[in-house]
């Protein structure tokens, strides 16, 4: 989109319904409930499609995808809560890989 001044300015628009009172409720406040309902997909899901290529995995085998799928959210959500707190979730993940008794510690079963 190009301003009367010549700059150009990228925008998007996007629609989302919602039970909310739009006169009890300030664009901002919406403006946040959006981002945090969405907090889940920019963080879990990216983190299991982008890092771990969640999405390229495929099997013959029914049922398999979807375990596997189970699998990589209790690791990721196991890493968040109780791995190591002073690196990145794709860290604390590489650091168990190079030392799995890490990960039977952090379990409690070590």
């Amino acid at each position: 989109m190009i301003a009367d001044d010549g700059t150009v300015r990228l925008t998007d628009t996007r629609y989302f319904l919602t039970s909310l009172n739009p006169e009890q409720v300030t664009a901002a406040e919406l403006l946040a409930t959006v981002r945090a309902h969405w907090q889940i997909e920019n963080s879990l899901f990216f983190l299991k499609d982008r890092w771990w290529d969640e999405d390229r995995h495929w099997t013959r085998r029914p049922g398999v995808a979807e375990w596997l799928t189970r699998l990589t959210t209790a690791a990721t959500m196991v890493l968040r809560l109780l791995g190591p707190g002073d690196l990145p979730i794709r860290g604390r993940a590489d650091q168990i890989a190079w030392k799995p008794s890490l990960g039977l510690e952090i379990l409690g079963l070590a």
